[in-house]
């Protein structure tokens, strides 16, 4: 037996790796898992190539729980390694990353997060245990090795009985850490990070039901087995040809990543490039709804199916958190801290990538099945909107495909609506104004009024439509937006030649002052006399575009903020059409109470039609009404 000292200047390196290395002490299964899948896939490799003379069969990687010794232990099937490779991997190559590591990083170990960065990988486990051992064998015909050390940097090495090629790591789990000998604790770990690890992986045994021989008969219980209980899936969907796979393969793999999601995806997206980078990965289109504070974390980022992280915020273009599935990139380093992901090349083509295929894979799915992208649009235009909005490239190629959909159920690209509505909707400094609505059965007269001249209004209700409506608006020209509740229609698309209204200057003036004796100084509402046709509403009530969706868009970030509009009370015009006979009856009638009845009962009318009649002022209206009536 040999004894040594691990060739490191620093005698607390242990203490620093079980406090500073990783916050999340977890991760020590991960990283051996790791390690026990690679020297598997190399001695497949080897084998493959003629240089291991092996017989490389159907290898699998354990994990079991000694609870009562307090033991850990996992055991591969891999290469292996002699004593020269346990001298040379263990103790000089992991210690110099060490040093390294402590050079660089003795200020700020607590966030550095960096094991496998330095080859730290194996002593990871000396984070949740007070000795570790390796008993290995390696594929060459030399003994096998086993090698002790107690968490100083004192170690033995000395020969082993092991027969079988492969390595078995024990570690001896320290009393801070008993939570590691639960298998519960141990199953829930190997789920999260190792299921879908390319070696199947054996955790205990589970019964199996065997089918009934042919003369059994109906009571007697079908025959049972005890096999291995594989965890994990070492073939999932995202490491397969796209072209090997079915829709209902997608689907099923859907439900493996997501039991608890009951909706199917509405479609999913293959990823599979190998230049200028490897990335592999399936995304799915979930059912999203108007909610912008949908569950984001739902996509998993994999490197070479070890699971990585699902905040991918920074690596996946914002407006694709709210999709689903897997990312997977060997280009994406296992274990640094989330900034230096950000900040990392790789990464930042990968997210530009990524941006590309969804907009190619949307402008596919409307250029292939139109009807059928229409039917999905309410389901995923809050993802599109959020990436014309934050993305410019996405922007770009998003223009040919977005939806406007019209409140008669048509939907049109930018480019067909400006075809369909430029000869009516062009006002007279050739500006093409685009009329929508938010919400069509609130403001169904306002609708009404529009259709009535031939103007098509959109129906556009997402929470973000006014971020977008402002980018739509300064990146073409000569357009504009306007809710068809902002102002009376012949405001909203001005042309030449005004209506004449039947009421002089003087009548005005004295038609303004009987209105505004009734609801007084205090009323939220600004008068406008207006000449309309004699057939439009006598009273109109409007909320003008620019401050509402200011305030609209302050409230869903940005916009309005810089404005400080964000707490402004609601501001509405009082639009008065001083053609309407009704408005000349007002005007005419000598009976002060029956003038301010009149006054009342139109205001309440357009306050109804606007939705803003409630409490106090609803039961009066109704009374009054009945009494009108009457």
């Amino acid at each position: 037996m040999a004894t040594g000292k691990i060739n490191v200047s620093v005698d607390n390196i242990f203490p620093l790796i079980k406090k500073f290395l990783y916050s999340d002490h977890e991760i020590f299964l991960r990283e051996l898992i790791s390690n026990a899948t690679d020297a598997t896939l190399k001695l497949k490799h080897l084998a493959t190539l003629g240089e291991a003379k092996v017989e490389y069969g159907n290898p699998k990687i354990e994990v079991k729980v000694d609870k009562e010794g307090k033991k850990l232990h996992v055991i591969d099937q891999g290469l292996g390694m002699t004593e020269e490779e346990v001298k040379k991997y263990i103790n000089e190559v992991a210690f110099s990353g060490a040093e390294e590591f402590l050079n660089k990083y003795e200020d700020s170990a607590k966030d550095a997060g960096i094991i496998g960065h330095f080859g730290l990988g194996f002593y990871s486990a000396f984070m949740v245990a007070d000795k570790v051992e390796i008993i290995t064998k390696s594929y060459k015909d030399e003994p096998a090795v086993h090698w002790s050390c107690d968490g100083s940097p004192n170690f033995t090495i000395e020969e082993s009985k092991k027969k079988e090629r492969g390595t078995e790591i024990i570690l001896h789990i320290s009393e801070d850490s008993t939570e590691f000998l639960e298998e519960s604790r141990i199953s829930e770990l190997l789920k999260k990070y190792n299921k879908f690890m390319p070696v199947p992986i054996k955790f205990g045994t589970k019964t199996e039901t065997l089918p009934k021989p042919e003369d059994a008969k109906e009571e007697d219980p079908a025959p049972t087995k005890e096999v291995d209980n594989i965890i994990n899936n070492p073939n999932p969907a995202w490491t397969k040809q796209p072209t090997d796979l079915k829709d209902e393969d997608y689907k099923s793999f859907y439900r493996e990543l997501y039991p608890m999601q009951f909706e199917e995806p509405l479609f999913h997206i293959h990823l599979n490039v190998d230049y200028p980078f490897n990335l592999t990965g399936i995304l799915y289109f979930p059912k999203l709804t108007n909610d912008l504070n949908i569950q984001k974390d739902k996509i998993q980022l994999y490197q070479n199916q070890v699971f990585v992280t699902d905040n991918v915020e920074g690596i996946v273009p914002e407006f694709l958190t709210m999709l689903r599935g897997v990312i997977d990139s060997p280009d994406i380093p296992l274990n640094v801290s989330r900034s230096y992901l950000q900040a990392d090349g790789a990464v930042k083509k990968i997210s530009s990538y990524i941006t590309r295929k969804v907009a190619d894979k949307l402008s596919s799915l409307f250029k292939n099945n139109r009807e059928d992208f229409e039917k999905k649009w309410n389901d995923i235009k809050i993802v599109i909107e959020y990436g014309m909005l934050s993305e410019d490239k996405f922007f770009e190629k998003a223009d040919k495909f977005a939806l406007y959909p019209t409140v008669d159920g048509s939907y049109f690209t930018f480019e067909e609506l400006q075809e369909k509505i430029k000869g009516n909707q062009t006002d007279k400094d050739d500006k093409l104004v685009i009329l929508y609505a938010s919400d069509k059965e609130a403001q169904h007269s306002y609708i009404e009024a529009a259709k009535a001249k031939g103007y098509e209004v959109l129906l556009l209700d997402s929470p973000i439509i006014g971020h977008l409506m402002q980018k739509l608006e300064t990146s073409k020209e000569k357009i504009s937006f306007a809710r068809v509740d902002a102002d009376h229609i012949d405001k909203l698309v001005q042309k030449e030649g005004n209506q004449i209204s039947k009421l002089s200057d003087e009548e005005k003036e004295k038609l303004k002052t009987d209105l505004e004796s009734v609801f007084g100084e205090k009323s939220s509402y600004t008068v406008q006399l207006e000449a309309m046709d004699s057939d439009a509403s006598p009273f109109i009530i409007t909320e003008p575009e620019f401050m509402r969706r200011m305030k609209e868009m302050q409230q869903t970030g940005g916009g309005g903020g810089m404005f400080g509009m964000g707490n402004m009370p609601e501001m509405y015009n009082l639009i008065v059409n001083t053609n309407h006979e009704l408005v000349s009856e007002i005007l005419n009638t000598k009976t002060a109470k029956k003038k301010e009845r009149l006054i009342n009962q139109s205001l309440d009318l357009a306050k109804l039609s606007k939705g803003l009649l409630k409490g106090a002022d609803l039961t009066n209206f109704i009374k009054r009404s009945y009494d009108m009536v009457k």
